[in-house]
């Protein structure tokens, strides 16, 4: 027997004892009649401590002492279970302080029974002065103890048990200052739950050991089983040592379940820890399926069964423990009797083939195996969620690269239109200025000459002057006949696109100083209208080009016609450039030249570096049908 503080506290007595050894071991007073400096600090820090005890005397909550009566040791599971669910289900709050003091009786190995009176009167001298404010009594064995002792050992303290059920405590007779919860041990619903998952079943062997506690568990089955109505045949393997019980177990008959009750000890005085040994090796032995009657049995081995819920008990008693605590009567507080509850074990589930259809309603399956699914399932959704976000960027790439397209066809479309505009003006204002205004001039020329011929000869100035006259409006003339067949070429509609390419060569050489030399491969395929059309104002661009930024004084212009395509190139001999300048400031001329080809279907290269000239090519595809737009256009 040992006292085990779950809290261990320093007093404030203890923490001064402590204090004034350690100032003592150091001060030496100066003299008689004056204090020495540690003194004169030990009175200060004894005052100051005094008002600081004071203050916290009046913040701190009361404390409170519970006292757990174990009766088995910590060596075994349910001990610590139910230790730890009560210690932490009691917390510490505004208006608790709580200490807990644990005690293993360890009844079970008694021969003489629990009433002992050594144990009277060691717990009596050790909590009898102390002032324990709750008792908890854990276990059947230490219920009775505490029963027939509660009035000399705990005569005010209220008794709160736990860990048991009624017919394991013998149904005792409490009075009103015990409270608690009891266990609803049914065997009979295991075993009916048992035969309901194995028919065929026609033996029963009920396990058990030979402790205090499992005969007097055993004699409660027992008890029961005898006003239980089967056809199965029910033996029970109790009072046997263990390597005798194994080898029992392990020739069991056909068509065999077996219960397991309790297992302390053999017949021996072998001990075992009831769930974490005895149980594992009763199951492993065992070719039958093992059902039990405690929640603390699930994992060892067990298939399952009506069991009793330690875990669920452990809430409830912590619950009513802390209402004592706060002032509550036990009287007002009645005992409860928690029901038992349906409880499988996965994997034995699937060891013996039962499917859970079979199962009891709200039954409740521990350890089972996540299915594939199960495991998986956040990579699947994280996955899902990644494909459908890029299933939504693609479309909505998609949608917007649709939209550039469209952008760029419609742009494409309003170029076209502005350049068949444009030739159109061109073609109107050519024809005025070759069909009106040159007649037109022409005969102001001719007026003026005829004016020249009826002036006398005598007016020298004015024969001057009109001759003057009528030679720059001839010149005039001449220019907007140019100008008209720069506009729109006669001669490109007349005689086509090789003829009119080699006019408007030789135009710019006579004119314009520069000399353009003009080749082709003589092809007579003819050229569309609309692509022929194109090409000459590509050329007069490229010309225009040529004689406003290269500073060339040659230029050569290529025409070759297949089957396939147009090439025109231009090149010459100037200044040239740097590319990535002219992509920061490119020219309307040059940006008009890429749009005619790009509306043919063409492409559009230009090649240039400084000192080293230009040279700019077209090619365009002859089967390229234009537009409807573009054609409704012109």
């Amino acid at each position: 027997m040992y006292r085990r503080p779950y809290l261990l506290t320093l007093s404030r007595t203890h923490l001064c004892n402590l204090l004034i050894s350690g100032v003592f071991g150091q001060a030496r007073p100066h003299s008689k009649k004056t204090p020495g400096l540690p003194w004169i600090l030990l009175i200060s820090f004894l005052s100051i401590l005094t008002l600081l005890s004071e203050a916290s005397a009046t913040q701190l909550p009361p404390r409170r002492t519970v006292l757990i009566l174990n009766e088995v040791n910590a060596t075994y599971p349910l001990t610590n279970v139910l230790t730890v669910q009560l210690v932490t289900g009691v917390q510490n709050t505004a208006r608790r302080r709580v200490e807990f003091y644990s005690e293993y009786l360890d009844l079970l190995s008694l021969p003489e029974g629990p009433s002992l009176p050594e144990f009277r009167d060691w717990l009596f001298r050790k909590y009898g002065r102390q002032g324990v404010n709750v008792v908890v009594a854990v276990g059947p064995e230490t219920i009775k103890f505490v029963t027939k002792n509660a009035r000399t050992l705990f005569s005010k303290t209220p008794i709160v048990i736990f860990g048991s059920s009624a017919d394991q405590a013998g149904f005792p007779n409490l009075d009103s200052r015990f409270t608690g919860t009891w266990q609803a041990r049914e065997p009979g619903k295991t075993i009916e739950v048992a035969l309901r998952l194995f028919p065929n079943t026609r033996h029963v062997f009920v396990v058990g050991g030979s402790s205090v506690y499992d005969q007097v568990v055993m004699g409660a089955t027992k008890e029961f089983f005898g006003s239980f109505r089967t056809e199965t045949e029910i033996t029970y393997l109790a009072d046997m040592e263990m390597e005798k019980l194994l080898g029992r177990l392990r020739n069991l008959p056909a068509n065999s379940i077996v219960l397991y009750v309790s297992f302390f000890q053999d017949s021996v005085g072998n001990k075992f820890v009831n769930a974490t040994s005895a149980l594992p090796l009763v199951a492993s032995a065992a070719d039958a399926p093992v059902f039990g009657m405690s929640d603390m049995y699930l994992g060892h081995g067990i298939v399952g069964g009506d069991v009793m819920s330690f875990q669920e008990q452990g809430k409830v008693t912590a619950r009513i423990v802390s209402e004592l605590l706060d002032g509550k009567n036990p009287q007002d507080i009645p005992i409860e009797t928690l029901p038992s509850v349906y409880m499988f074990d996965w994997n034995e589930l699937k060891r013996w083939h039962i499917p859970e259809s079979r199962l009891p309603l709200e039954s409740v399956v521990l350890f089972r195996e996540p299915s594939l699914w199960e495991r998986t399932k956040w990579l699947w959704y994280t996955t899902f969620l990644i494909v459908l976000g890029l299933l939504i960027l693609v479309a909505y790439l998609g949608y917007s690269r649709k939209q550039m397209r469209l952008a760029r066809e419609r742009q494409r479309q309003l170029s076209d239109m502005l350049i068949n505009a444009e030739g159109k003006e061109q073609r109107r204002i050519a024809s005025e200025l070759h069909d009106d205004f040159s007649q037109r001039m022409a005969l102001i020329a001719l007026g003026l000459e005829n004016v020249e011929g009826e002036v006398p000869n005598s007016f020298q100035d004015a024969h001057s002057r009109l001759r003057q006259l009528a030679t720059s409006t001839s010149e005039l003339s001449s220019d907007m006949h140019s100008l008209s067949h720069r506009l729109h070429s006669s001669t490109l509609e007349s005689l086509g696109l090789f003829s009119a390419v080699a006019a408007l060569c030789k135009e710019y050489t006579d004119k314009q100083g520069i000399e353009v030399t003009f080749a082709s491969n003589g092809s007579t395929k003819p050229v569309p209208p609309d692509i022929a059309l194109y090409t000459y104002r590509i050329l007069q661009e490229g010309l225009r080009n040529v004689k406003k930024h290269s500073g060339a004084q040659e230029a050569e212009v290529e025409l070759q016609v297949t089957d396939d395509c147009l090439d025109l190139i231009v090149r010459d001999n100037g200044w040239g450039f740097d590319l990535n300048i002219l992509q920061k400031n490119e020219g309307i001329g040059i940006r008009t030249i890429e749009e005619r080809a790009l509306s043919l279907g063409g492409k559009f290269t230009i090649h240039s570096q400084p000192a080293k000239g230009t040279t700019i090519e077209v090619r365009v595809p002859l089967r390229h049908e234009l537009k409807q737009a573009k054609a409704s256009g012109k």
